[in-house]
C-alpha cells in the first residue's frame, strides 16, 4: 500500500491532539477555537456543522447556567429559606432559597458536560487533521454518508456500545460520584433541604467514623466486626455443608440420588423473601416453633426461646436460616465438579492406604478450592452486602441505643445500617461514608484473596 508522508507523518499513523496542533495547517489549528472549521473547509460540511453547533451550545450553556452551577458546587448555596408575612393575603408564606442537593447535582452534571465537550474538542482536532492528511495525500476525504456507512460496518462496535456506555455514565457513574461527594458534606437530619442548606466539611465524617470515642465510630466498629463474622460463617458453613452434602449424595452406595437432590434444591424454587419471612414468623416468641415446643413440654407454658430477642440467639438463628437458603446453591455448584475429579486419584489413594478423611483433605478439598475459589470470593463479598437475609429476618434488631442514637442494631450489617441511616434517619452524609467503606472493604478482600488463590497463581495445576 502506497503511503504518503508529510512531516514524517503517515496517513495510517494514529493521530493525537498534540501532533494535530503542532503539524496541522492553519484551518486545523483554527479548529481548536472554531470547532468543525477544518472539516467544513475540506468538504465535510455536515460533520463540521455538528461540531460547530456543539461548541455554540456549550458556550451558551456555560454563560447562562454552567458558570453558576460550578459556583454553586463550590458554595452549595448561600440563600436559605425564609418566612415572610404577605400583607395582601394576611398570611405567612415561605420563600424558598437555594437547594444544596440540586447545587451538588447540577454541579456534577456540569463537570460531566465539560468532560464530554473536551472529548468532542479532541475528536474535532483529530478529525480535521486526518482530513488534512488525506487531502494532501490525494486520497478521498470521507463525506458524512461515508462516515455513516463506516459506522455501520468497520466501526459498528462503537455504534453498538454508544448507548450502553452512555447509560452507564448517566445512571451509574454520575450518581455514584454524586453520592461519594455527599460523604464530604454535613447533609444529615439537621440540614435537610430545601428548608436548610448543607456545606462541605472535608474529611470530618471520615475522621468521626474512625474515632472510637464518637458514637458513630463506636457503632461502625461494632457493626463492621459483626459484618465480617457473619460473612465468614455464612460463606464457609454454606460451602462446607453443601460440599459434604454433595459428597454424601454422590456416593456409589447412595440410592435415589435424584430424589435427594430434588428435596434439597426445592427451596430454590421458593422466592427468597418468602422463605425468610416465613422463617421470621415461625421463630417469633409466639410463633409456631415456640408454640410447638410448649405443647411438647420442652419449654414452660409461658416461656419462649429468644430467637430474635437475644443477641446471641438472633445471630446464630440468622446463620442457621441462611444455611437453609444457601446450601442448595452450593450443592448444585459442587455436584458437577465432584463428578469431574478423576476416579484414578481416589483409587490410587485407597491403594496407598488413605482413609476417607485423608482422601477428603488431600484430593477432594484442594480440587474443589482450586475450581471454586472465585465463587467463594464472590459469595463472601455478596454476604458482606447481604441485605435481604438480615433485614427480612431481624431488621437489625435487637437494637442498641448506644449504637449511634439507636440507628444500628446488634445484627445490622454495614449495608442494612446504611439503609437505616439514609431512609429512616436521613443522615445521608454518614450513609455515603458507610457506602464508601463497604466498597473499599469488599474490593480489598476480593483482590487480596483472589491473588493468593491457586486458581490465579497456578492455573494449570489440576489440568
Amino acid at each position: 500500500m502506497e503511503l504518503f508522508k508529510k512531516n514524517k507523518v503517515s496517513v495510517t499513523t494514529p493521530i493525537n491532539v498534540r501532533e494535530a496542533l503542532k503539524k496541522g495547517d492553519l484551518f486545523t489549528r483554527l479548529s481548536a477555537v472554531v470547532m468543525g472549521l477544518g472539516n467544513i473547509v475540506r468538504g465535510q460540511i455536515i460533520k463540521g456543522l455538528i461540531y460547530l453547533v456543539a461548541e455554540i451550545y456549550f458556550i451558551i450553556f456555560m454563560i447562562t447556567k454552567g458558570i453558576t452551577c460550578l459556583n454553586n458546587l463550590v458554595s452549595l448555596g448561600t440563600k436559605t429559606a425564609t418566612k415572610y408575612f404577605d400583607e395582601t393575603s394576611q398570611m405567612y408564606r415561605m420563600q424558598l432559597g437555594d437547594n444544596s442537593m440540586l447545587c451538588l447535582l447540577y454541579g456534577v452534571m456540569t463537570i460531566f458536560l465539560i468532560i464530554g465537550f473536551f472529548l468532542a474538542w479532541r475528536g474535532n482536532l483529530k478529525s480535521s487533521y486526518a482530513a488534512q492528511l488525506k487531502r494532501e495525500a490525494g486520497k478521498h476525504v470521507q463525506s458524512f454518508k461515508d462516515d455513516l456507512e463506516d459506522l455501520l460496518n468497520g466501526q459498528v462496535h462503537r455504534l453498538l456500545l454508544f448507548l450502553p456506555i452512555t447509560c452507564i455514565l448517566a445512571f451509574t457513574v454520575m450518581p455514584l460520584i454524586f453520592m461519594i461527594l455527599m460523604a464530604f458534606t454535613n447533609y444529615d437530619r439537621d440540614h435537610q433541604v430545601p428548608a436548610n442548606l448543607f456545606d462541605w466539611v472535608g474529611l470530618k465524617n471520615f475522621s468521626e467514623i474512625f474515632s472510637s470515642s464518637s458514637g458513630l465510630g463506636t457503632a461502625f466498629w461494632h457493626v463492621l466486626g459483626w459484618t465480617l463474622v457473619w460473612a465468614f460463617f455464612a460463606t464457609f458453613l454454606n460451602y462446607i455443608c453443601g460440599m459434604i452434602l454433595g459428597i454424601v449424595i454422590n456416593r456409589n452406595d447412595t440410592k435415589w440420588k435424584g430424589m435427594w437432590r430434588f428435596f434439597f434444591v426445592l427451596s430454590i424454587a421458593i422466592p427468597q423473601f418468602v422463605s425468610l419471612l416465613v422463617m421470621r414468623t415461625l421463630l417469633q416468641p409466639d410463633g409456631a416453633i415456640n408454640v410447638l415446643l410448649r405443647s411438647m413440654g420442652v419449654i414452660g407454658k409461658s416461656s419462649s426461646l429468644p430467637f430474635w430477642t437475644n443477641v446471641t440467639w438472633a445471630r446464630v438463628s440468622i446463620v442457621v436460616v441462611n444455611l437453609w437458603i444457601g446450601v442448595p446453591y452450593t450443592l448444585l455448584q459442587v455436584t458437577g465438579i465432584l463428578k469431574n475429579i478423576p476416579a484414578d486419584l481416589y483409587e490410587a489413594a485407597r491403594l496407598d492406604g488413605a482413609g476417607p478423611v485423608r482422601i477428603f483433605f488431600s484430593i477432594t478439598l484442594p480440587y474443589m478450592l482450586f475450581v471454586t475459589a472465585p465463587y467463594l470470593i464472590t459469595q463472601f463479598i455478596g454476604n458482606i452486602n447481604n441485605f435481604n437475609v438480615i433485614y427480612l429476618l431481624t431488621a437489625g434488631t435487637p437494637a442498641c441505643l448506644e449504637y449511634f442514637n439507636g440507628t444500628a442494631g446488634k445484627t445490622d450489617l454495614l449495608v442494612t445500617w446504611l439503609y437505616k441511616l439514609t431512609v429512616d434517619f436521613s443522615d445521608y452524609n454518614y450513609g455515603a461514608v458507610i457506602g464508601i467503606m463497604t466498597f473499599i472493604l469488599s474490593a480489598f478482600f476480593a483482590l487480596l484473596t483472589y491473588h493468593r488463590t491457586s486458581a490465579y497463581k497456578n492455573e494449570e495445576g489440576f489440568q
